[in-house]
């Protein structure tokens, strides 16, 4: 039966594979003047440091943020001072740092992850035979 469900599970995966990894469209490369790249980049990402100023006020103004440094002892006016004294690149690397932090992600929602992966990864292992946890068969 071990050799049944193994051949089961290992067959449709390796055609997903040889689908997956088959025919891949060509790839043309050519050279790029300098200039250009420099316009793309200027147009693709435009830098307003005043809005990027104002957005990262409002993020130090809100009342969750300001009572997190408190209770890490940072003084919020100290804080928004810092920030006013800040140079413009500063100012845009640190909101950029902003989007990249995903909302309401912490231990909580990492452990629930962690849980729920290693319950599959057990689940799966019991059903190939190779461990015994889940009553499953018996």
């Amino acid at each position: 039966m071990h050799a049944r469900l193994m051949q089961a599970v290992c067959a449709p995966l390796a055609a997903l594979m040889f689908v997956t990894a088959g025919p891949l469209p060509m790839a043309h490369a050519a050279m790029v003047p300098t200039e250009q790249v420099l316009r793309s980049a200027d147009q693709a990402t435009p830098v307003n440091v005043a809005t990027d100023r104002e957005r990262l006020a409002t993020f130090l103004a809100r009342e969750d943020v300001r009572r997190q440094m408190q209770s890490l002892g940072v003084d919020p006016s100290e804080a928004t001072q810092r920030v006013a004294a800040m140079s413009d690149a500063e100012v845009v690397r640190v909101v950029g740092k902003l989007d990249q932090i995903p909302a309401g992600a912490g231990l909580l929602g990492t452990l629930i992850w962690a849980v729920v992966v290693i319950a599959i990864i057990l689940l799966i292992t019991d059903l190939l035979g190779i461990t015994d946890v889940y009553p499953i068969g018996n």
